[in-house]
């Protein structure tokens, strides 16, 4: 693994760690280099922006951003990058995850966010795994190899 993360995977508070530790255990089995962080939209975001307007210098090149309720970090995310963001909606709240799902979707035009299943971040490192491998053709054998067992 390298020591410049391909992937930043984000998440708007600490209670969300364990769902989005899946997302962290596929790319660790791929053996593709991340960086997990805590940071909120709407707690801190000119931490939050900051971190993710230098994640393409830095080598980044996709972004796992998991978040739940009103689930603002996805679309936060995409409005400061034009790396790909592949949004979890997260199941909280009355509506267990609902309201996040369709936040992370209803992104307006120009402004995309991949979305993935509530509480889905394994998929979510799944289809950061198929983006890099565009770009890299080992990554690519790797995974049609895992794909035939």
């Amino acid at each position: 693994m390298s020591d410049h993360p391909l992937v930043y995977i984000i998440m708007g508070s600490k209670s969300d760690e364990e769902k989005m530790k899946k997302a962290e255990e596929v790319l660790k089995e791929f053996e593709i280099s991340f960086q997990t962080f805590v940071s909120s939209a709407h707690r801190e975001p000119d931490k939050t922006a900051d971190l993710i307007k230098g994640a393409e210098a830095k080598g980044v090149r996709v972004l796992i951003a998991g978040a739940g309720l009103a689930a603002a970090l996805p679309g936060f995310a995409a409005a400061y990058t034009r790396l790909p963001v592949i949004g979890v909606p997260l199941a909280s709240g009355s509506l267990n995850g609902v309201d996040a799902l369709y936040a992370a979707v209803q992104m307006p035009a120009g402004n995309p966010v991949a979305t993935v299943g509530i509480d889905n971040a394994k998929n979510a490192a799944h289809l950061a795994i198929r983006i890099l491998a565009l770009t890299d053709p080992k990554l690519k054998q790797r995974m049609s190899e895992r794909k035939k067992n």
